[in-house]
């Protein structure tokens, strides 16, 4: 692994094309999300405080050719932070994915699990026991991903928790950028990592799934404006003061329009929110449970949330 350091801003170049033996190094979270809005891949830039003065970083290891840089000690922030994993039959990711959290960021995880057919919450109860950072919520059957959502908010908000993630049990969201979305959490009530503004992107998606996400953005842009441009994306950081804010208990949307919902009262409440630049990855093991019903729900819910903003003037 060849690393190139970054120690101005100045050296980045306007765009980004690094070969696939190589990464960099950066002195902070800023320099990193400059390179990300280049075209870096964030699996590629190793944060570390002290820059050395060769092309070696102690603070990383590299453990596969086409996999991404892992830190020797996780990242640990001033704040108690949870991170909210709803689960139904992710038998297959769900250790994965907890190892995985866990080698990036100091975090409790809750598991919110619907009583998977597939005995994800009998896994998730075995890690509990074994590790102190994870919880588990089990729920009687499936209602939905916003449903699984509030529960796990509110269980955040009834113990100590001052940032609170929420992200799925499947990959798709990478592991390696919870401490890019905490370290904005300092100066953001909302932090959404977003496909659709410069650096974000989405992989392994067939053109279906591209054109029903863009075009899904597009129509709530339509209705809600365009002070978010991805209306729909499910990796985020919430501070714990915009979610006591919420009246969580109204949230009337259960499938992925929930993510729409929560912004759009996120940007009523006036918060302040900030989008930073993912790569969305197609799940590796399992499907993807956006559905007719999923599509159905938004055209339906997201009219009605701009019509009750002018109801309520």
């Amino acid at each position: 692994m060849r690393y190139h350091l970054i120690h101005a801003l100045e050296d980045i170049p306007d765009h980004i094309h690094p070969k696939p033996d190589e990464a960099f190094m950066v002195p902070s979270f800023e320099f990193a999300e400059a390179l990300i809005a280049r075209g870096a891949d964030s699996a590629c830039i190793a944060v570390t405080p002290h820059l050395p003065s060769n092309e070696t970083c102690s603070d990383y290891v590299w453990n596969s050719p086409n996999g991404p840089l892992i830190p020797r000690t996780a990242f640990q922030f001033d704040q108690p932070v949870l991170v909210v994993l709803p689960t139904y039959n992710e038998r297959p990711n769900i250790e994965a994915v907890v190892q995985s959290i866990g080698s990036y960021l100091a975090a409790d995880i809750l598991i919110v699990d619907d009583n998977s057919p597939d005995g994800t919450g009998q896994i998730a109860d075995e890690l509990s026991r074994r590790h102190s950072h994870i919880h588990v919520l089990h729920r009687s059957r499936k209602e939905g991903l916003g449903s699984a959502y509030v529960a796990g908010f509110h269980w955040a908000l009834a113990r100590h928790y001052q940032l609170v993630i929420e992200m799925d049990c499947d990959f798709s969201h990478a592991p390696w950028d919870l401490p890019r979305l905490v370290y904005q959490g300092a100066a953001a009530d909302l932090v959404i990592g977003s496909r659709y503004i410069p650096g974000g992107d989405t992989e392994n998606w067939d053109m279906r799934r591209r054109l029903v996400s863009k075009l899904g953005n597009a129509y709530v842009r339509l209705f809600l404006g365009s002070a978010i441009r991805d209306w729909t994306g499910g990796f985020r950081c919430f501070r714990r003061e915009l979610l006591a804010k919420m009246d969580l208990a109204s949230i009337r949307a259960k499938g992925y329009v929930f993510q729409v919902e929560m912004a759009w009262r996120a940007i009523r409440l006036k918060a302040r929110v900030r989008e930073i630049p993912i790569r969305f990855r197609d799940r590796a093991y399992g499907h993807s449970k956006l559905g007719w019903s999923t599509i159905y729900e938004a055209v339906r819910e997201v009219p009605q949330m701009s019509w009750r903003r002018f109801a309520s003037k």
